[in-house]
């Protein structure tokens, strides 16, 4: 059977491999396309490149964009380097001179100018004497004490008139006096008055070119002035420090304030004791303005009174205030806001770190160790919160001991208060022996025994504001204070400016709305105005268009909008456009080459 079915295949005719290669080659083979499915399906695939060139892409890019409002960098980056702006504090000092013929006075103005020159090394900060005008009153020499204190300025100042004399910085009235022998000054505490005392003789005639009053009169303006004068050395060599970066503090190494300070002083300061002084004066400045706070519109000061026992519970804070704090606060009201919170606190018990009092049977008193007065405050207890709305908050402690613990004093310096820098101030306020044994104890304090607390709370104020402490004149004090503050605003707000500008250049990708271009435009205006300000001298002007600069300038840096931005690295943008874009763009792109294949094909056939 199987010779047979061999037999049968070998009969069969023989079919050749060709032949059967193109058979299954005509079998899978489509029909061929019309010219019109292959019209439509090109048309069809430019459609929709159409659509997405002329409509998705614009689309895309008007909804995507971002949107950087234009701003002048160049300007922005020229007021953080200190080159648009070489601001000048120019103090107007005036010169009464009643008994003075008006040539005598005149030439002694003109002398005492020069000394001023000779001694003054630091041409930012300079004094200028002007003539005023007074008359002598009848019964000087027999009440000195009489000789009024409106001091006018000459005729020559035209419509600034009233400007310069309320920017006056200092009085100096010439006093003449028959028992006079020797030169002596003294500074009013209440007032800018510097009165300088004189004997017959001391007067320098027309013709000589110096004299011993004119070069006294110049050592005493510039040893008043000298503090102010090495601070804003200070903050302009902060400002002009290279490592120095937005909003960090002025903590300088103490050979820069140092060298500063140095050749802002006299020629008579370089050697000897004067030299030593430098040095305790640069190590006073430092540290005020380690213990001062950054600046802030708005202050709010919290006065507590803490006791461990269940007395005082009550006091007479609110005539307290009115009579001691209230006039400082009103005269700081144009340099800061403050609002003022008080608080009563019963059963405050002392924090667990801190030991306990020690009593000294040698004096009589009971002590606390210093290294225990950083953490004399009981913060896990005591209800202090660290801030209350926008601005920071400074307190300050009455504590009240118990009565086995009266007097109770720092151990050492038997201080009854401190400072805690940056936080506020303790005062221990130790009632009067005897008060305990009372059969109502101590059921309140009075505005008389609240009022030292106040007093000292006060000197802290100032010491966190930056006041300078010399000179003992409380209006110099606040007129040194405005010059300082607004030159700390003018290079705080540069500084922003110029971050902001880095910001901008370092970051393409950040938006940049309109109401940062506004703020910008507004805090360079208002810098120019400081700027203008103080070169004229005009230093409360100067503070006020500081103060606008410095808010605008932290409005435009801080925008919202901006520092969310800040945040959107590049990697989350591919993570949300390709699985969008890739399974629309695959079948749009390969179709495309296709139809360019059949094009180029169809070209070469042809």
């Amino acid at each position: 059977m199987e010779d047979g079915m061999k037999r049968s295949n070998s009969d069969d005719p023989p079919v050749s491999v060709a032949t059967e290669k193109v058979a299954v080659a005509s079998k899978k083979q489509p029909p061929p396309e019309s010219l019109e499915s292959i019209r439509i399906r090109s048309l069809v695939v430019a459609s929709f490149w159409v659509i997405v060139i002329f409509l998705g892409l614009p689309t895309w890019w008007w909804t995507t964009s971002i949107h950087r409002a234009r701003l002048p960098l160049r300007e922005m980056l020229e007021w953080a380097d200190g080159k648009a702006c070489k601001p000048a504090f120019p103090l107007q000092i005036v010169i009464d001179a009643p008994s003075l013929q008006e040539l005598e006075a005149e030439h002694l103005v003109r002398i005492t100018q020069h000394a001023l020159d000779d001694l003054n090394e630091f041409s930012a900060h300079h004094l200028r004497l002007r003539l005023g005008k007074t008359s002598m009153p009848s019964n000087f020499t027999q009440n000195p004490t009489s000789l009024t204190s409106d001091v006018g300025l000459t005729s020559d100042y035209g419509d600034d008139m009233a400007i310069l004399r309320k920017e006056v910085a200092l009085t100096v009235r010439l006093l003449s006096h028959e028992n006079t022998a020797t030169l002596r000054a003294e500074l009013q505490v209440h007032s800018t008055i510097l009165d300088v005392f004189y004997g017959p003789g001391q007067v320098p005639s027309i013709s000589s070119s110096s004299s011993a009053l004119a070069n006294f009169i110049a050592i005493k303006l510039q040893d008043l002035f000298a503090e102010e004068q090495a601070t804003i050395a200070y903050i302009l060599s902060s400002s002009n420090s290279p490592t120095g970066s937005h909003h960090s503090s002025t903590g300088l190494g103490q050979s820069t304030h140092t060298s500063q300070i140095s050749s802002s002083s006299p020629r008579e300061h370089r050697s000897g004791s004067s030299r030593a002084a430098a040095t305790e004066l640069a190590a006073r400045l430092a540290s005020r303005m380690t213990r001062s706070l950054k600046y802030a519109p708005t202050y709010h000061l919290t006065i507590s009174l803490f006791t461990p026992t269940a007395s005082p519970s009550d006091w007479d804070i609110d005539s307290a205030l009115a009579e001691t704090l209230a006039p400082l606060l009103d005269s700081l009201s144009g340099i800061s806001n403050f609002t003022v919170d008080t608080q009563v606190q019963l059963y405050a018990t002392f924090s667990p770190s801190v030991q306990r009092p020690e009593y000294d049977p040698d004096l009589e008193i009971w002590t606390l160790r210093e290294e225990d007065l950083s953490g004399f405050i009981n913060a896990a207890e005591w209800p202090l919160s660290p801030s209350i709305g926008a601005g920071p908050t400074l307190n300050f402690v009455i504590y009240v001991p118990d009565p086995g613990n009266v007097p109770l004093v720092v151990k050492g310096s038997r201080a009854s208060s401190w400072l805690i820098p940056q936080w506020g101030g303790v005062f221990i306020l130790n009632p009067p022996p005897g008060v305990f044994d009372q059969p109502t104890g101590l059921a309140g304090l009075s505005q008389a025994e609240i009022q030292p607390a106040l007093l000292t709370f006060s000197h802290q104020l100032l010491s966190f504001l930056g006041a300078p402490q010399s000179p003992p004149s409380l209006p110099l004090q606040m007129q040194t204070l405005t010059r300082l503050r607004a030159a700390s605003l003018l290079f705080s707000a540069s500084s922003t400016m110029g971050s902001l500008a880095r910001l901008t250049v370092a970051l393409p990708s950040i938006a940049i709305p309109e109401t940062v271009s506004t703020a910008v435009d507004i805090t360079l205006a208002q810098l120019r105005h400081t700027c203008d300000a103080l070169k004229a001298g005009r230093f409360h002007d100067a503070l006020g268009h500081a103060r606008v600069a410095e808010a605008e300038a932290e409005n435009g840096f801080f925008e919202k909008s901006m520092v969310g931005q800040v945040y959107f690295p590049d990697e989350h943008k591919v993570a949300v456009y390709l699985p969008l874009l890739g399974p629309v763009g695959v079948p749009l792109v390969m179709s495309a080459l296709k139809e360019l294949n059949r094009l180029r094909t169809s070209f070469k056939t042809s």
